[in-house]
């Protein structure tokens, strides 16, 4: 079946000044052991790495490291790009060797390793300038989205803590109920001079977690 790579030109907003830079970055070495898009894969994800580090800064110039480093890691890990993968239809134009030639399903992980070679291959056709733009337009809502996320709460509350009070937070387990097979874990958090904030959790560190949103949310309101 003939590959239509000026759809995916059309969907991404470009046109390849070497169309063999796109075609050898959806090749799986599968398909062709010699002329695959790993190498362009390795280029694409330091690329990627790059502007979204770049971008965070901007968006982030008072934000510690640590969380800088969660923001950074949700945006560029292998879910994220073939959740982008996937809106632009990506596995539409992958080759990958199918012996019995038949329709099957691409992995997901060539998919998303797919994403970064393209990435790899805008680069190396148009330019940082051009594909940092691209990025951002494709990566724009999960750029959107990257605030603190609840299992970043413990650290976020640990961070601000030892800014503000040089000591860290006390965590109390209250009470441990419910089945064995279903418990329900009441934890405490408190900071110097505060009284204890309370959430529970089908963990320990469930309700710890909990327990620190619930004191950062009360904190910066004050």
């Amino acid at each position: 079946m003939k590959i239509n790579y000026l759809n995916l030109e059309k969907k991404i907003n470009l046109k390849f000044k070497n169309r063999n830079l796109l075609i050898k970055s959806l090749t799986h070495k599968s398909f062709n052991p010699e002329e695959n898009n790993e190498k362009i894969e390795f280029l694409g994800d330091r690329v990627l790495g790059l502007v979204i580090a770049k971008k965070l800064l901007e968006i982030y110039p008072n934000e510690s490291e640590g969380i800088l480093d969660k923001k950074f890691a949700s945006l560029v890990n292998k879910k994220t790009c073939l959740e982008i993968a996937k809106k632009i239809n990506l596995a539409n134009y992958i080759k990958t060797f199918n012996p019995n030639n038949k329709k099957i399903k691409i992995e997901d992980k060539i998919i998303s390793d797919s994403c970064e070679a393209l990435i790899g291959a805008i680069y190396l056709d148009k330019g940082f300038n051009f594909v940092e733009k691209t990025i951002l337009t494709l990566w724009k809502n999960h750029i959107d989205k990257s605030v603190i996320t609840e299992i970043d709460a413990k650290t976020k509350l640990q961070e601000t803590t030892l800014k503000k009070f040089k000591k860290l937070p006390l965590y109390k387990l209250i009470s441990n109920t419910g089945p064995r097979h279903k418990p329900i874990f009441k934890v405490g958090v408190k900071l110097p001079n505060t009284k204890y904030f309370i959430a529970t959790g089908k963990s320990k560190k469930e309700a710890e977690q909990n327990a620190a949103i619930e004191c950062l949310k009360n904190f910066n309101k004050s």
